[in-house]
């Protein structure tokens, strides 16, 4: 039996960590185990939601920085694609960051889940990420040094080597790029801004490489309705969740990455302590 409401649950949990700097794919691992969840990750039909899921999230990135896109695309069509003016720039930066986690994801996605997906594993790897934020907190230089018009391509490409370390279940991807932006020179807010920036290709990306395999796939009857709803929850969720995010950076100029740290260190410690 497939218990609906479950699916729903770790719908709205995907989309809060997703973006927040505390893994998604080590809450995934986590928190239905902690909580025995009744779902079934070897089913046919769970990859075909997991796809809704991303797209849902992809879908909320969009809405929420459509300006920018529409700014970005904009300059890059006025300068006729080359980097002449800050707007198309910036496209070619985050296009140049999102190499190597997409590189990365098509050779070694599937590996490194494998090898390092288990629960024991994410919960390590999530208190790593927590101290990983506190040190990130460290870094913050008391004057950022440079905003994302004086990004370099160099260290743009830093940033994009820091989201691969989310392929490994406990990292988190908006926290690895959160720290990178920060150690590079960004402050809180511009770092946040480009982070969820180039968050939205990777995860849009990682959704439609799999939409063939949604097309396909054998759903049970009844299912189809709950997997609409659950994009949508996560989705609605990603968004609110970007919301507070990106008015929490801008208002915090100190430590502003330390509770997520704190949490990730209790949490992955209690979660050794309780299933571990």
């Amino acid at each position: 039996m497939i218990h609906h409401i479950y699916l729903l649950w770790l719908a709205m949990l995907q989309g809060v960590t997703e973006l927040f700097p505390i893994s998604s794919l080590g809450h995934s691992i986590l928190v239905p185990a902690l909580l025995h969840w009744p779902i079934n990750r070897d089913a046919p039909w769970f990859l075909p939601f997991i796809v809704v899921l991303h797209l849902g999230t992809a879908a909320a990135l969009l809405l929420f920085f459509w300006r920018d896109w529409a700014r970005l695309i904009g300059g890059f069509w006025e300068a006729r694609g080359r980097a002449s003016n800050p707007e198309s720039r910036l496209l070619w930066l985050l296009v140049l960051a999102s190499i190597p986690a997409g590189l990365l994801g098509l050779a070694l996605a599937h590996k490194i889940k494998a090898l390092f997906g288990g629960f024991s594993f994410a919960a390590v790897a999530l208190m790593l990420n927590g101290v990983l934020l506190i040190i990130g907190d460290r870094l913050r230089a008391r004057d950022p040094s440079h905003s994302l018009n004086t990004l370099t391509w160099r260290r743009a490409l830093g940033i994009g080597f820091a989201q691969a370390l989310a392929l490994i279940p406990g990292f988190s991807r908006s926290g690895a790029t959160l720290v990178a932006g920060i150690g590079v020179g960004l402050d809180y807010e511009n770092s946040a801004r480009f982070s969820f920036l180039l968050a939205t290709p990777i995860i849009a990306a990682a959704g439609l490489l799999e939409v063939p395999k949604l097309l396909h796939a054998q759903v049970p009857d009844g299912l189809l309705s709950t997997i609409i709803l659950a994009g949508f929850l996560s989705g609605l969720c990603a968004w609110a969740s970007v919301w507070f995010l990106m008015r929490y950076f801008h208002t915090q100029e100190i430590k502003a990455l330390r509770p997520f740290g704190i949490y990730c260190i209790a949490f992955g410690a209690l979660a050794l302590l309780i299933g571990g």
